[in-house]
C-alpha cells in the first residue's frame, strides 16, 4: 500500500477548520458555504436528467460556469428538447446525450462522445438515474428485482467503469452516487429501494478507497424525500407489479398492498435543488476537503448516526493496517 494521505497533502487544517465554521444553508449532515460555487472549466456528466435532480442539477452547474453532459434515455424527447432551448437562452454549456444505463454499449458511446469532445477525460460524473417499486420484499418478483437493481446498481458501476479510464489517464477526478436515506435505514413497504441503496453505499465506498491512488474522490450523497418525478415513475412501475401479483399474495400483506401505485409524495415541501447545491459546493471545495459523505434533507437526517458508527468501524478496523492511508484518506 502507498504510505500517503491524500487530505494531509492536499489540505491544511487551517482550511477544514474554516469549512467546519461556515454557517448551514440547508439541514445537511456537513456544513455547507452560502458562498457561490464556481465551477468554471469542470466537465460534469449527469445521468437521469430527464427531471428531479439530474434536471436541476444540469441546469445548475451549467448556470455556476460547468461545462454539462446531460444524459438521458429514449431521445428525441421534450425535456431533452427544453434544456436544450433553456442552454441557447442563457447561453449555457450543455450538451444533451442519449444514455441508458441499462444498455452498455449506449453508455461507453455517450462517455466517449463526451471524452472526444473534452479530448480528455471527464472531471466529474454524477450517478443520479435511479427508480423505485414499492410493496414487499415477498411481493417483488423477478421482473421487478432485476429492474431496480439493474438500474440503481448496475447502471452506477456500468457509468463508473466508463467514466474511470479517462480519469485514471487525467489523474483526477470526482464520482458522485446519489443514494438516499434508505441506504441506511429501512422502511417496510419499500421493495428493495433499500437494498439497492445499501449496495450503492458498499460499492461507492470501496470504491473511494481504491481510488485513492489515483487523485479520484468519491462522494455518496444521501438524499432524504423530495417531491420530484420519481413518485411519478415509481407509481408506474409499482402499478405495474401489483397487476401481474396474484390477489392471495397482495392479500397477505393488505397494510402494505392497499396503496401500491398511487403515492403521491404528498406533504413534502422541501427544495429538490438542496441536491444540486449540495453537489456544486462540494465540486468547489480543495482536492482532498471533500467528504464522503453527504446527507441532504429538509426535514430529518436519521442516517447521520449509522454514518459515524461505521466511519469509526472503518477506520478501527482497517486504520492501522496496509490499507490505512486508504482508508483515512477517504474518511478523514
Amino acid at each position: 500500500m502507498t504510505d500517503f494521505s491524500r487530505r494531509q497533502l492536499l489540505a491544511g487544517s487551517a482550511a477544514v477548520a474554516a469549512l467546519a465554521a461556515m454557517p448551514a444553508r440547508a439541514q445537511t449532515g456537513d456544513a455547507q458555504s452560502d458562498v457561490t460555487p464556481d465551477l468554471s472549466g469542470k466537465a460534469i456528466l449527469i445521468t437521469g436528467c430527464s427531471s428531479g435532480f439530474g434536471y436541476l442539477g444540469a441546469l445548475h452547474y451549467a448556470r455556476l460556469g460547468a461545462k454539462v453532459f446531460a444524459t438521458m434515455r429514449n431521445l428525441p424527447r421534450p425535456e431533452g428538447e427544453e434544456l436544450e432551448q433553456i442552454a441557447r437562452d442563457e447561453g449555457l454549456d450543455i450538451r444533451v446525450i442519449g444514455i441508458d444505463v441499462l444498455d452498455n454499449e449506449q453508455v461507453l458511446r455517450g462517455v466517449s462522445a463526451a471524452e472526444r469532445e473534452l479530448r480528455g477525460g471527464l472531471d466529474v460524473l454524477i450517478n443520479n438515474a435511479g427508480i423505485g417499486i414499492s410493496g414487499p420484499v415477498e411481493v417483488q418478483d423477478p421482473r421487478a428485482t432485476e429492474l431496480i437493481f439493474d438500474t440503481n446498481v448496475h447502471g452506477y458501476h456500468r457509468m463508473a467503469r466508463a467514466v474511470l479510464p479517462g480519469m485514471r489517464e487525467k489523474g483526477s477526478g470526482q464520482i458522485f452516487a446519489i443514494s438516499s436515506q434508505l441506504g441506511r435505514v429501512i422502511v417496510p413497504g419499500a421493495g428493495h429501494y433499500s437494498a439497492t441503496k445499501f449496495a450503492v453505499e458498499a460499492m461507492f465506498e470501496q470504491l473511494a478507497y481504491e481510488l485513492v491512488p489515483h487523485n479520484i474522490e468519491v462522494t455518496i450523497i444521501q438524499p432524504g424525500g423530495y417531491p420530484t418525478e420519481v413518485w411519478v415513475n415509481r407509481n408506474i412501475y409499482t402499478g405495474q407489479l401489483a397487476e401481474r401479483t396474484p390477489e392471495r399474495l397482495l392479500a397477505a400483506y393488505p397494510q402494505l398492498t392497499g396503496g401500491m401505485g398511487t403515492e403521491d409524495g404528498s406533504g413534502r415541501t422541501a427544495d429538490p435543488l438542496d441536491v444540486p447545491r449540495a453537489i456544486a459546493e462540494i465540486i468547489a471545495m480543495e482536492p482532498g476537503t471533500r467528504p464522503l459523505r453527504r446527507a441532504v434533507s429538509g426535514g430529518s437526517i436519521p442516517q447521520e448516526a449509522i454514518n459515524r458508527v461505521m466511519r469509526e468501524t472503518q477506520i478501527g478496523w482497517l486504520g492501522e493496517s496496509g490499507y490505512g492511508p486508504w482508508i483515512r484518506a477517504a474518511q478523514d
